[in-house]
């Protein structure tokens, strides 16, 4: 009897070699629709890939993530950052597997590895509304550039835009709603839309920019050359980092970052009487508890809890 010729389904591998991890960080990144997520992801999985493959490995499997996790931890990174090196390496597996490069249970496996704990709460950085104040007046207002870097600073301390948020702003995203100006339908982290309310002097501060650079449509913000002149049609994301950096030391205010200036939003507007619920809304946070610690409302420092406990020296007369 003739044996009948049966293709038999090729099994998912064990062991992943180079050109495997290659074609599953190319899935892991096209799945990805933030170019901010890119850019973290691609990193993440770049340095995973480098340390796999120094040495030979028996499997892309739970035991060598975890011994990848124990050599992060040996190496001091913050837990926030061993976590996400882990979610990136997790998502690598899931993508292999799902291109048949990966078994399911070795996949499985990687996906329960644990994460580094997190001691303690990291610590913020937030201005008060002096100091907000301070720093929007370090932006020269007689200048082209002086404009645009106020506008840059108040729509980050007025609106809690992040980097990627600003940078991609357009005119048109700027609208009236209800009889106030709003930055309408605005895209955010993880696909989310929000519409955001624009506090009048900020409005003031995006106009007084418009009507100097001659910007009526596209990117809101945009570079300066060394002529002075508008250039080009984008603003990036690094363009941001340094007005904030430079402003800052321009006003003495160390270590700040553009993230800080969103805490410091949704800060003021809590201590302005906002509502936790419409600040969650303004800053598009899926969970309030995310909100919460925007707001640094676990722990104050001014007026601190243990400023006044009765063991305090008592005053020279």
């Amino acid at each position: 009897m003739a044996k009948s010729k049966m293709k038999r389904k090729k099994a998912p591998k064990s062991i992943s070699k180079l050109p495997d991890l290659e074609q599953s960080k190319s899935a892991v990144l096209n799945s990805l629709t933030s170019p901010s997520s890119q850019r973290t992801y691609e990193h993440a999985i770049r340095e995973f890939i480098d340390w796999y493959c120094s040495e030979p490995r028996l499997a892309f499997n739970k035991t060598v993530v975890t011994r990848y996790r124990i050599s992060l931890e040996q190496r001091h990174y913050a837990s926030t950052t061993i976590n996400l090196r882990l979610a990136a390496v997790r998502r690598l597996a899931y993508e292999a597997a799902d291109c048949g490069l990966l078994s399911a249970d070795l996949a499985a496996g990687i996906r329960r590895v644990k994460g580094a704990k997190r001691l303690g709460v990291p610590v913020g950085n937030w201005l008060t509304a002096d100091q907000g104040k301070r720093l929007l007046l370090t932006a020269d207002g007689a200048s082209l550039r002086g404009k645009r870097d106020y506008a840059t600073l108040a729509i980050l301390l007025g609106c809690g835009l992040r980097r990627a948020e600003l940078s991609a702003l357009r005119v048109e995203d700027i609208q009236q709603r209800e009889e106030h100006w709003v930055i309408a339908d605005l895209v955010g982290k993880g696909g989310h839309v929000r519409t955001i309310p624009v506090p009048d002097w900020v409005k003031a501060g995006v106009d007084a920019w418009m009507e100097a650079a001659g910007i009526t449509t596209g990117i809101l913000l945009r570079s300066i050359n060394k002529a002075g002149r508008v250039w080009g049609t984008g603003f990036s994301p690094k363009v941001i980092w340094g007005v904030v950096k430079q402003k800052a030391m321009d006003c003495e205010i160390p270590a700040l970052a553009p993230h800080d200036l969103r805490r410091t939003c949704a800060r003021l507007c809590h201590q302005a009487g906002g509502e936790l619920e419409q600040i969650q809304f303004l800053l598009g946070h899926v969970s309030v508890q995310t909100t919460e610690r925007y707001l640094g409302c676990k722990q104050r420092f001014h007026n601190a809890v243990n400023d006044h406990i009765g063991l305090e020296p008592a005053p020279l007369a």
